[in-house]
This record gives C-alpha cells, sequence and structure tokens, in this order.
C-alpha cells in the first residue's frame, strides 16, 4: 500500500515538473523530475526497460531528506518519469532512503535494496544507518515487514553504524546474491564488506571484501564490484582524499581499482588503480551489464564543492546524470566510451581536414550546445610543436568554457571560470595525457549544460558542468604555434 509521504511527493513532483519547460533541460543526460538529485541508484533492466532510480529531494534544489526518484529508458538517452519509487516514512528510514541497487527476484518482481537512515537521539543526533528492502512491480514499492536486513548486529567488531551504507547488490552464475557495502572503522578509514543471500531477504555477512589502507581518502562510498575483460574491478567512491600527482583531485572523487577476486579469502587483491573520471564534476557511478553484454556505467554529474553555485535557483532542478559510458580494460587501464546508441542522435554533419590553426580560428557550421566533436590534432612541424591548443564554447561576447592540451607538458586542462558563474567555485582540473609528439585526439560531447571529453580513444575523460545560458552558442580553435585539425562535427537530438 502507498504511504501518504510517497502519496504526497508524488502529487507534488507530478505539478511541479510542469512549470519545467524541455528547453531548460539537457537533452539527452538525465535530471529530477523536479527538485535536487544526487546519487544514481538501482540501475538495473526490468522487464524489457532500463531502470534509473536516484536520490532525490522533491521539494527543493538543496539536499535534504532523501527520496528515491524513477526513470525509465529503452535506450538509456531518453528518458520517462515515473512516480517516486520511495520516500522515508518508516521509524527505520525516517532521516532519508539512501543509496542503494536493484536486482529482479527469482519470482520476477523488482527488488530494491536501499541504506535507511535514522536520527538516534533526535534530530541532531548521529545517523543509525542499517540496509533494507522493498519490493514491486517496476512502478509501486512495498517495504519489507522485516526490515532492517542487515544492521548493527551483522558489522564486524570494530565498524561504526554510523557509516554503513550504500548497498550494491548482484548474482552470481550459481544464482545466489552478492551485496557490497560501505562501513568504516573507528579512525574513520573504508571498509567494504560482501554479504550473501538465497532470495534477497536474508543475508548473512562473508568476508571483508577490501579495506581502506590509508592510500584512498576516509570512508568509501558507493561501491560497484564486477567482472570485466577477465579483471575484478572495483569502483569506490572515498571522502576527503589527497592528490597524488594529477590522480584524484577531488576530495570527494572516484576510484577504480583493477585486480582479482580470491575465492578462497573471498578478498578482493588490486593491481592497478587510477582515477574514473579526471574532470571537475563525477562521483558515486553504478554500472549495469545490458542484455547485450555490455559493462555501462552512469555517474552523478556533480561535484560535493560546487552544490551552492548559484543559478540553478530559477531551473526548479539540480543535478544531472552523467553520458551512460561503455566500459572495457585495455593495457591493463580502464576505457570508456560514449554508449554507442548516441550515434541515433546524430542530426547535420561538418567535416574539416588539414585544418592549419595558428592564432584563432573560427568554422563554417561548428557551433551549438547540442554537439558531438571528434577532434584530431596534431603539429604541423614535428620538429617545432605548437606551445597550446585551445577549443573554446559555450561562447558569446561575455562568456565561454574552454579545453586547452599543452603537449610540452602532456597536460589538457578544462576551465569554466568564465562561464557565468559568480562565486569563486572550482573552476578547473588538469590531466596527464599520454606522450604522443604533440597529437591528442579528443571526443566531445556537448548537451546544454556539460561537456564530456573522452581523451584518446578513453584512456581518460574529464567532465565538468555549465551553467551558461544557451544562447552562447559559439565554439572557436585557438594554437600558439603551427598545429593541424581534423574535425568531425554532429548536431545532436533535433538541435541544427
Amino acid at each position: 500500500m502507498v504511504n501518504q509521504s510517497l502519496i504526497f511527493a508524488r502529487a507534488y513532483e507530478e505539478a511541479a515538473e510542469k512549470r519545467i519547460p524541455d528547453s531548460a533541460r539537457p537533452k539527452f543526460h538525465l535530471t529530477p523530475r523536479t527538485g535536487w538529485m544526487n546519487d544514481p541508484n538501482g540501475f538495473s533492466f526490468y522487464r524489457g526497460m532500463y531502470h534509473m532510480f536516484y536520490q532525490y529531494y522533491p521539494y527543493d534544489t538543496e539536499w535534504n531528506s532523501m527520496h528515491w526518484g524513477h526513470a525509465v529508458s529503452r535506450d538509456l538517452l531518453r528518458w520517462s518519469y515515473l512516480p517516486a519509487a520511495l520516500a522515508p516514512d518508516k521509524p527505520y528510514d525516517s532521516f532519508g532512503c539512501f543509496s542503494g541497487s536493484a536486482i529482479e527476484t527469482e519470482d520476477g518482481r523488482q527488488l530494491l535494496m536501499y541504506t535507511g537512515v535514522r536520527k538516534e537521539g533526535g534530530d541532531k543526533g548521529k545517523d543509525i544507518q542499517t540496509q533494507c528492502i522493498a519490493v514491486g512491480d517496476g512502478t509501486d514499492y512495498t517495504k519489507y515487514a522485516h526490515n532492517p536486513v542487515l544492521d548493527a548486529s551483522d558489522l564486524p567488531e570494530g565498524l561504526s553504524p554510523n557509516d554503513f551504507r550504500d548497498p550494491k547488490v548482484w548474482r552470481t552464475e550459481d544464482g545466489t546474491l552478492r551485496c557490497v557495502a560501505g562501513a568504516r572503522r573507528a579512525d574513520k578509514r573504508g571498509v567494504l564488506l560482501l554479504f550473501r543471500s538465497r532470495d534477497g531477504f536474508k543475508w548473512e555477512f562473508e568476508s571483508v571484501l577490501a579495506e581502506n589502507d590509508g592510500s584512498f581518502g576516509l570512508m568509501w562510498e558507493c561501491p560497484d564490484f564486477f567482472t570485466l575483460d577477465g579483471k575484478s574491478v572495483l569502483f569506490i567512491s572515498p571522502q576527503d582524499m589527497l592528490p597524488e600527482g594529477f590522480e584524484y583531485h577531488n576530495g570527494n572523487g572516484t576510484v577504480c581499482q583493477i585486480g582479482r577476486f580470491d575465492e578462497e579469502t573471498k578478498r578482493f587483491i588490486p593491481e592497478h588503480d587510477q582515477a574514473i573520471d579526471y574532470g571537475i564534476d563525477f562521483y558515486a557511478p553504478q554500472t549495469i551489464l545490458t542484455p547485450d553484454g555490455r559493462r555501462v556505467m552512469i555517474g552523478w554529474m556533480q561535484n560535493w564543492d560546487t552544490c551552492k553555485l548559484t543559478g540553478y535557483e530559477e531551473r526548479l532542478w539540480f543535478g544531472q546524470m552523467s553520458l551512460p559510458r561503455e566500459l572495457s580494460i585495455r593495457n591493463g587501464r580502464l576505457y570508456q566510451q560514449p554508449i554507442r546508441e548516441l550515434a541515433g542522435f546524430r542530426g547535420r554533419k561538418l567535416e574539416y581536414r588539414d585544418v592549419r590553426l595558428s592564432g584563432e580560428k573560427t568554422l563554417e557550421g561548428i557551433e551549438g550546445r547540442c554537439a558531438e566533436m571528434d577532434i584530431r590534432i596534431r603539429p604541423e612541424d614535428s620538429t617545432n610543436v605548437f606551445r597550446k591548443f585551445t577549443m573554446r564554447f559555450a561562447q558569446d561576447s561575455r562568456y565561454h568554457s574552454l579545453i586547452s592540451f599543452r603537449p610540452y607538458e602532456s597536460l589538457l586542462k578544462i576551465d569554466r571560470k568564465f562561464s557565468g558563474s559568480r562565486r569563486a567555485f572550482i573552476h578547473q582540473r588538469r590531466c596527464q595525457v599520454a606522450d604522443r609528439g604533440g597529437e591528442i585526439r579528443l571526443h566531445v560531447i556537448l548537451d546544454r549544460f556539460s561537456v564530456e571529453i573522452f581523451i584518446n580513444d578513453g584512456e581518460q575523460v574529464m567532465t565538468a558542468t555549465i551553467l551558461t545560458d544557451t544562447s552562447a552558442r559559439g565554439i572557436s580553435f585557438h594554437s600558439d604555434g603551427g598545429a593541424v585539425m581534423d574535425l568531425t562535427w554532429y548536431s545532436l537530438s533535433s538541435e541544427d
């Protein structure tokens, strides 16, 4: 039976959605139906549709008591909203229905596993975090009568019930279920716990899957664990990381660890680590194995340190999901590519080859805020490599954001300080790219309020949101020194 809190949320979001015109949203990045969005939840495929739930506060564009918003898609790019799936209304989740995941039960229902949060000792007390279940038909969900299914009594000694969250559930080859959840020790370092279940309702502790030795921040949030190209892969979102060279500059960022799973000890053994995204705005990713066998990831396209950025108040929504990305492992690294379904959004195509750049240049027809570009930059003279290449976008006489490449330092930078922000928030990020003698390939995706840059066939990715009014449509190129550019440009969706 749908509870009153959920009935009210559903009525509110249905009315509020009508006040947000389509032109105020991205074309193919999921935003909240109204209000606030953060972590992706319950990313799954059920009854012929992709389902995305998300951390949600429908009543304001700031974080508050967490609900689960809900949207569905057939292609992961065109989303339709369904009514909110969960609202905090039980003693064990009175402070919020926090992050979690989804899976189909053996009898064909959709099971949501989420973190229920209550306050110990009143509103200003500490969080008590437990794992809870709701089951439904893809639209309506009923919370399990015996929630929570995992609580402090299921934690190994020394772990805090104040930080025990974000269960990611999957089915193994033998049909049993596993879930990994984050916890922490007294020193605030993260621990990932592995649990098992036969039916999704009764769970038992299996092992400590992985733990933080101090190398990656403190608490580990939003874990995901899967097999890809013969390797075990662990995604974590650590809090309070310190940078290492040009890795891990976001404080609250994302880490990919590639390694192997020891079946005897049930522990993950890492062999390689890297940032998942080297830009400004990316956190808490979840992955799915699609029906055709692809591992696809979506993350929250935002940075916790820029959530007070001015400009969203009049939009009535805050937060976007990233472009879905297909994952692979090559040369021991995680590679990412825009989901192939994006090609179906392509409209007009323009191609330029062997464009000589020295100083600033614009190209006829190359503009827009909803566009895809494949760019190859190389030196005009291999013995005298150019000093800097810059592409400006979302540009008019007052505003622009930019991507710049310095081949002598092998540094790529995203910079949005002139995008219209009125506050000194995080405006730029740099990443070290492979030295290819001054050559770089950039696959750039623009969607009104964001840019995603896939570097050298997906070896690295940089993501940033921008608030610039969509009337700023200009794109220009600049080179300090002789450079040559090949460019393929597509309009995306119906924007020409």
